[in-house]
This record gives structure tokens, sequence and C-alpha cells, in this order.
């Protein structure tokens, strides 16, 4: 399966918001509004993970290259992922995201 026929829209798992796709060649990977995942991927875009568990956002980091993103870890499985935060990302639940990291 290519990119454009992966990069589709989706219900949030978490807030059931409809989630619309990027527009600009990359895969949405996260819930803009609530910043929550799904374990989808082995490797990034290849949709091969049997586990669909609910990536909670646990993290945020800055990368040189990549810039913000976002660590995720799965609740089921426990694997942590690191996402880029979208250009349509909320940001003040990447603030929130932080701040609760500093208590």
């Amino acid at each position: 399966m290519g990119k454009k026929e992966e990069n589709t829209a989706f219900i949030c798992a978490v807030c059931h918001r409809s989630v619309l796709p990027f527009k600009h060649g990359t895969y949405r990977n996260h819930c803009p509004f609530c910043l929550t995942s799904v374990h989808l991927d082995v490797l990034p875009g290849d949709r091969k993970s049997t586990c669909k568990g609910i990536m909670k956002p646990i993290g945020v980091k800055n990368h040189s290259k990549k810039g913000w993103q976002i660590v995720h870890q799965c609740l089921k499985c426990r694997m942590e992922k690191v996402n880029v935060v979208g250009i349509d990302d909320d940001w003040s639940k990447i603030i929130e995201l932080c701040h609760s990291l500093q208590t």
C-alpha cells in the first residue's frame, strides 16, 4: 500500500473527532486535537504492527533537524515512538504536556 492510500482521514480512537489527512505528502500519525496515536507501525508508515494499542503522549522533545516531536508510549505493549509535531497540532495541549513533565 502506498502513501496516498494510507494517508487518509480517520476518527480519533480517544477524542472521537474527525481528523483530515495532511496534504503535503507526509503521514498523519496522531490526532491534532488530543495528540493521541494508535500503534499501527513497526517502521514509520508501514502499518505492520499487530499491537493496535492506544499511544498516549508522554513527552515532548526538540530534535535539531526534525524540530519539535511528541513522545508516545503504547498503553498495551509499552513501546515508545517519537512523532514530529504537525502544523495543525493543538499547541495548548503540547504546552500542557511540557508543564506536566516539570511537576
